[in-house]
């Protein structure tokens, strides 16, 4: 079979987003237009998306599950980047179960087979939720024992073995970042167990009061948005050759809700938490990693991140700031 490398080095590349309107995938699309022309990326979902998105270039329907609509759309666009962002996340899928395994197992099992069937090179993400009570968790390096326990993280490990296994035998350009806790105002929080560092934003300048579904002490790696996006497009453009594995880590800082919580009354003094766990959101919590070791993405590929803690803090009150007052919310 001819390698997945041959159609990326040359031209720009066309690239088809899955499960574009949640968290990461309007970002993406934006940063990959503004290097190489707005009609290279096709956004992709099986919502209809808000009119900005539609705007701001080529949007498409595209459902996972139905692999015969997604070869049409590979093959009638002449994709070369495929980024498979569509899934069910930790506390949503562990209320599907059923669900879950159908969008992330069987939805991904459709994609690696048309990524070897077209040459593609493919980025699917993983995250802190592949790993288990059993890991590593100060740091989680990249290869160890996983063993998550919800569907969410199963499924991640399953794809991140399933690209490692094509990649060796057919030569799949699989590529795989384990995602900490992505932090961004663009998006509501979408059902996973870091997005109380989303909502802790929200709440701090509206009613000055964030209940926590998480213990104080509860010590997660989390990442800004916009270094999400950097590191994915960086490890997309790494030459096959510079990368010594197909799944790394990547990480920017690790905190706890009452550290937030602390950074942000820094700006706002009189911001008040009050924490009521939530026993699914805390268990889950409680197998994941506390810290993440990127020491082989930052020696292959040179990654390094621009946000720590108090540069989020400053980023996201003042993005939140904007975006309510031009949705015409009171801001405290």
């Amino acid at each position: 079979m001819e390698s997945s490398n041959a159609n990326t080095s040359q031209e720009n590349p066309r690239v088809l987003i899955t499960g574009g309107l949640g968290q990461l995938g309007v970002g993406l699309a934006q940063m990959l237009r503004n290097q190489y022309g707005p009609e290279s990326v096709i956004l992709s979902d099986i919502k209809k998306p808000p009119s900005h998105v539609y705007a701001s270039g080529p949007f498409v329907y595209a459902d996972v599950l139905d692999y015969k609509h997604l070869r049409e759309l590979i093959v009638n666009n002449r994709i070369t980047w495929l980024v498979h962002y569509s899934a069910l996340l930790s506390a949503v899928g562990e209320a599907n179960v059923a669900l879950a395994r159908k969008i992330n197992i069987t939805g991904l099992h459709n994609v690696l087979d048309l990524a070897l069937e077209n040459c593609l090179r493919l980025f699917v993400p993983s995250t802190i939720g592949a790993f288990g009570p059993s890991s590593p968790r100060d740091p989680a390096p990249d290869l160890c024992v996983q063993r998550p326990r919800t569907i969410y993280g199963v499924s991640k490990v399953h794809g991140e073995l399933m690209g490692e296994y094509l990649h060796h035998k057919y030569g799949l350009d699989f590529r795989c970042l384990r995602y900490p806790g992505v932090i961004s105002v663009n998006t509501p929080p979408g059902g996973g167990t870091t997005d109380y560092a989303v909502q802790i934003f929200h709440d701090a300048l509206s009613t000055g009061h964030h209940e926590c579904y998480l213990r104080p002490d509860t010590r997660l790696p989390m990442m800004h948005i916009s270094d999400c996006h950097r590191a994915t497009v960086e490890f997309m453009l790494t030459p096959d050759c510079q990368l010594s594995l197909r799944t790394y880590n990547i990480a920017a800082m690790s905190f706890t809700p009452e550290e937030v919580a602390q950074e942000i009354r820094k700006h706002l003094p009189h911001l008040k938490v009050t924490y009521n766990p939530d026993s699914v959101r805390q268990t889950i919590a409680d197998s994941w990693p506390v810290r993440f070791d990127d020491s082989n993405a930052r020696r292959d590929w040179g990654w390094a991140p621009a946000f720590g803690l108090e540069e989020l803090v400053t980023d996201m009150l003042l993005s939140v700031r904007d975006k309510r007052t031009r949705e015409g919310f009171l801001v405290s």
